[in-house]
């Protein structure tokens, strides 16, 4: 499956009509220590890291990685 891009309003909709709904924090090391925020039980997937987390990540529902 080819990865698709999502606007917010329809990850909104999603989860408003109660799909599962995952948040997979794909931003680097770097990105992520100088954040002030992130998304509330996002799962942090630094990108070279996904292989040493892949069972962490749900295999149904909606995933949606982010980065900055």
């Amino acid at each position: 499956m080819e990865p698709q891009r999502i606007t917010p309003a329809e990850v909104k909709q999603r989860m408003d009509s109660g799909e599962s709904v995952v948040f997979l924090d794909s931003r680097s090391d770097e990105a992520h220590r100088q954040a002030d925020t992130q998304i509330p039980r996002s799962i942090r997937v630094p990108p070279d890291q996904v292989e040493a987390h892949l069972d962490e990540i749900p295999r149904r529902g909606l995933i949606v990685p982010y980065c900055t």
